[in-house]
């Protein structure tokens, strides 16, 4: 047994079980981590510099893109080396502190695409009186709280977590410090973990998600009663890129942190794990500039062109 005191380390297995894929793997995960750096901080730069997007969509928009780099630098670095070369160790304090940051983040985004949800919705169905309500004041406190109960969740989660009696060969069947792969690790009784792990996902993951869904119920039917074209476009665009966004996060925090217990389940939550700690954060950046003519504006008009010239 390792217990919480202990400071021997875990071995992340990863997909070391497919050394073929791991050298692939190394530069898919590389690539990704460059764009998402380079993406994210181009949001953040304009969202800053530019006085057009001072509004609560793109406040909003940053603290995602902030999140996101925070998210990917938690874990990318550690899972790049390990993916390169033999040694696939992590201390008990490197997965001490992953795991908590880790959890932190992921909770915060949960809460802040439920909050960017809000925002999308006042802006469609309530357009007129969308200054009154999504004021700064507002804009501020509702991101502080999606950052503290991300913090929360954390300092809740993580030390019942670490405290689990591992057992001695310490392989962790995942590529990070997860809740999921450590309650897996454990050769003790579980219950307590497994039923504060499933207690949390429905607060931070179902509830969020079904907001969310409310949310956009009440656009459908508000754009539904339109009978402009033009009205029915700048509401989709309004909303396209948010609901890619919360579609690509969600499908994969739930396969990972609300899959059945069996073999093959396990092992895609690995990839699905990949694809959400890695692939959204790059994602993110590319769905929001792609699609929308204000940030790709902003881009042109940093660059010093003509932005009207550029608008398609």
């Amino acid at each position: 047994m390792v217990n919480h005191s202990s400071p021997v380390g875990f071995f992340l297995l990863g997909f070391s079980e497919h050394p073929h894929l791991e050298k692939i793997l190394f530069v898919v995960v590389l690539c990704s981590y460059l764009l998402t750096l380079l993406g994210n901080t181009l949001i953040l730069l304009l969202s800053t510099l530019d006085p057009r997007l001072h509004s609560p969509m793109y406040f909003f928009l940053s603290n995602l893109s902030f999140l996101d780099l925070c998210f990917t630098t938690t874990c990318v670095p550690q899972m790049l080396v390990n993916l390169w070369g033999p040694t696939k160790t992590i201390s008990f304090l490197g997965c001490f502190v992953q795991l908590f940051i880790f959890l932190a983040l992921g909770t915060t985004e949960c809460i802040l695409l439920t909050v960017m949800a809000f925002d999308r919705y006042v802006a469609v169905c309530q357009p007129l009186h969308y200054a009154t309500i999504i004021h700064p004041r507002l804009c501020w406190q509702l991101a502080a709280v999606a950052w503290m109960m991300g913090l929360l969740q954390s300092i809740v989660q993580t030390p019942p977590t670490l405290r689990l009696p591992f057992c001695s060969h310490r392989q962790i069947d995942d590529f990070l410090c997860e809740v999921p792969s450590l309650i897996r690790l454990s050769c003790g009784d579980t219950t307590f973990n497994e039923i504060q792990l499933a207690v949390s996902s429905v607060i931070l993951v179902v509830v969020p998600l079904s907001l969310i869904l409310i949310s956009y119920s009440a656009i459908t039917r508000a754009v539904l009663r339109i009978n402009s074209a033009e009205a029915w476009k700048k509401a989709f665009g309004t909303c396209s890129s948010h609901l890619i966004v919360v579609t690509l996060f969600y499908s994969s925090v739930i396969a990972v942190y609300l899959q059945p217990k069996n073999p093959y389940a396990q092992e895609r939550g690995k990839f699905f794990g990949l694809f959400y700690a890695v692939g959204t954060p790059t994602l993110n950046p590319l769905i929001y500039t792609l699609r929308n003519k204000e940030v790709k504006r902003a881009f042109w008009r940093l660059l010093g062109k003509n932005a009207d010239s550029k608008n398609t």
